[in-house]
């Protein structure tokens, strides 16, 4: 063979860039948009921030029964906050999107803070407090019929430790005889005190213009995370899996606290370890409870919490308790790693502790309830005794390279070629819609778009998936498959 000759993989390679041109010759007979231009023409880069921040964030606290709940109804524009004349009536943490002025933020309905709190009362304080932690900006509400209480003052102290932005709300001033009431409220230190009546709608515009002026365009609470620096890891699961027991045995002391009471953890901790020769930064977040609108006061934050720090991360190692059956819990976290669209790996946590039966029904379980998840990679470890728990690297490893990958373009629709001429798309009502070209819109994670000349159905797109699979590997992260339907140009006459 002459020494320039072609080798094999390069022909492999041609071979590929001639599948591409004639698709792409092909779809010069379909209508377009220039954004399906822009994705057949190259590659979207990422941006430089990994994780942009969401909506801004206002609480609404105060002493209980000063109105906030009918405050809410009035911002909304619509019933929709509970109130009842009966201090109280609102326990938990409850958000809500509102807009004023073509500005949308969400809301946190708080219950009552009180001072003095005990029982119950105590844990609704608690969620008060975690909601300013929480918020952008505050709207401290205060019963002007009522004046400035030691509650009130406290409220004050509470939000000048936090440092953010406050609004200072003079509610129940129906009318212009109470004025001079809410003026008396300037002597809170919190500046102007905005006169409003929850109740009529009065002076409620002007307080929200207030807001206005000192809420960001995007939340600061989650600030964003540039790429780059320590592989950034969440540790994640549902309460008491042993997410805390294994951060410390990776920093290599007692970082987090530790209790055999579920929901310990509230805050994510961040922590810079070392682990197999290079520095990881991993974040110990409050276990995932049952959906958030089941969870209850300071455990609603600790679920935002979680959701923050996925997505804040670059992978999720999802620790699963493996002395006990896999409950829906566990599944439920996966899904949320899953629709993030981070990385992952799963961690059997407790492994030495398990006879020979319970490992035989929990490979059952895992076969039976794990299915969608097969491409996550599995560790099996003790986060007590810190058995195995270097096996974390190279799955970590092999997750986070799948996570970050591209596939040229001639290459994937090459594949693709090949898989649609061996399983063709179902015929339904007497067409079969054609798979016309394929890109790789984005990576983290590997995200595809297909142009097709018809309706790919669900069932279709899992095999395509799963055949990418094989072809490409992707162990440890999502893949996602949108599909385009577009339709011949039609001819001149």
């Amino acid at each position: 063979m002459d020494s320039q000759s072609p080798k094999p993989a390069d022909l492999g390679a041609a071979d590929d860039e001639g599948v591409e041109r004639v698709l792409r010759a092909g779809l010069e007979d379909f209508e377009l948009t220039p954004e399906d231009q822009a994705l057949v023409d190259g590659f979207q880069e990422q941006p430089d921030e990994l994780y942009e921040g969401e909506l801004p964030v206002v609480a609404i606290v105060g002493r209980p029964n000063v109105g906030k709940s009918t405050l809410v109804n009035r911002i909304l524009r619509r019933r929709e906050a509970v109130v009842e004349d009966v201090p109280g009536v609102t326990r938990d943490r409850v958000a809500y999107e509102g807009e004023w002025s073509g500005r949308r933020f969400t809301m946190i309905d708080t219950g009552g803070w009180e001072a003095t709190a005990t029982g119950i009362h105590l844990k609704v304080a608690e969620q008060a407090e975690v909601a300013i932690d929480m918020a952008d900006v505050v709207l401290f509400v205060v019963d002007a019929t009522v004046g400035a209480t030691d509650d009130d003052e406290a409220v004050v102290r509470l939000l000048r430790r936090a440092g953010k932005p406050v609004v200072l709300v003079a509610n129940k001033v129906d009318d212009m005889r109470m004025e001079g009431e809410a003026a008396a409220l300037w002597n809170l230190g919190l500046g102007q005190p905005w006169p409003v009546s929850a109740l009529h709608g009065r002076g409620s515009g002007d307080a929200l213009d207030a807001v206005l002026e000192v809420l960001p365009d995007r939340s600061m609470v989650a600030e964003p995370m540039p790429v780059g620096g320590p592989r950034r890891v969440a540790l994640v699961g549902r309460p008491n899996v042993g997410k805390s027991s294994l951060l410390n045995k990776l920093a290599g002391e007692e970082r987090v606290v530790v209790d055999h009471v579920a929901g310990t953890t509230r805050d994510p901790v961040d922590e810079l370890v070392e682990l197999g020769g290079r520095t990881w930064r991993f974040v110990d977040t409050a276990g995932i409870r049952r959906r958030v609108h089941q969870t209850k006061g300071a455990d609603f934050y600790a679920s935002l919490r979680t959701q923050t720090a996925l997505e804040k991360a670059e992978v999720a190692v999802v620790l699963i308790d493996a002395e006990e059956a896999i409950a829906e819990q566990d599944l439920r976290v996966i899904s949320q790693v899953v629709e993030t669209g981070r990385a992952l790996v799963i961690a059997y946590n407790k492994w030495d502790l398990l006879d020979e039966e319970r490992r035989y029904y929990l490979e059952r379980e895992i076969e039976r309830e794990l299915v969608q998840v097969q491409w996550a990679p599995r560790v099996n470890l003790s986060a007590r005794t810190g058995r195995h728990v270097d096996k974390l690297v190279p799955a970590l490893d092999v997750a986070l390279t799948s996570w970050d990958t591209r596939v040229p373009t001639g290459r994937l629709n090459a594949v693709m070629g090949e898989i649609v001429s061996g399983h063709p798309h179902p015929v339904r009502g007497g067409k079969q819609p054609r798979i016309l070209f394929a890109t790789q819109a984005s990576t983290r994670p590997p995200r595809f778009v297909v142009f097709a000349s018809g309706f790919i159905e669900a069932g279709y797109r899992r095999f395509l998936e799963r055949r990418l699979r094989e072809e490409f590997g992707f162990e440890g992260t999502p893949v996602e498959i949108s599909v385009r339907v577009r339709e011949r140009r039609r001819r001149e006459r």
